[in-house]
């Protein structure tokens, strides 16, 4: 096998990886703004295509946050791909956060004459008999009525974060081609 160890790894070590991987939570992280900063499109197509990946995953729509992006990227102008890529924003950890944030923010903008808040064993056994009516008003409507400033918001910083770095990435690129360039030719 060509990726095999020379020497195989213990099972405390193969658990520490596991648990804590060997090059760091990051290195995913990395690879992914590198992918994004290294597309071959204008700053403004990059940035609108994060902002569209950012915005569809702002949203409670799990499981279509790639097509709403994508969607979103192509009205917009934006990069399809780098769409595509900033929806990984939503994850199984993010989640959690982004529906209890939106949730909170549209009971808040409803204000207190609106339903009174269901606790999660109301809300589970209305959703396994499918009483989708009587969940509209006090979880659906507060759910996807704060997902719209949330997701603006997000749009709006992820654009300008990721215009400002792919404009700074691609004009570092262009002078370093032309110093390799400019050694070339001298040599």
């Amino acid at each position: 096998m060509v990726f095999k160890r020379r020497q195989p790894a213990s099972f405390s070590v193969r658990l520490r990886e596991l648990v804590w991987p060997r090059k760091g939570f990051t290195r995913g992280l990395r690879y992914l703004a590198l992918r994004i900063l290294r597309l071959s499109s204008s700053p403004h197509s990059i940035a609108m295509g994060v902002a569209a990946g950012a915005a569809s995953s702002a949203t409670p729509f799990v499981g279509f946050h790639i097509l709403l992006a994508l969607a979103a990227a192509y009205l917009f102008s934006g990069n399809l791909i780098a769409a595509g890529i900033a929806t990984t924003l939503a994850n199984p950890l993010t989640i959690p956060v982004i529906l209890a944030s939106s949730y909170e923010i549209g009971t808040a903008i409803l204000g207190s004459g609106a339903h009174a808040p269901l606790d999660g064993e109301d809300m589970l056994q209305k959703l396994t008999h499918l009483q989708l009516t009587e969940l509209w008003g006090p979880v659906l409507k507060p759910l996807l009525l704060g997902s719209l400033p949330l997701a603006a918001g997000s749009a709006v910083v992820f654009y300008i974060g990721s215009y400002y770095a792919a404009r700074l990435f691609q004009s570092r690129r262009v002078s370093r081609l032309a110093e390799k360039l400019k050694a070339s030719q001298a040599a």
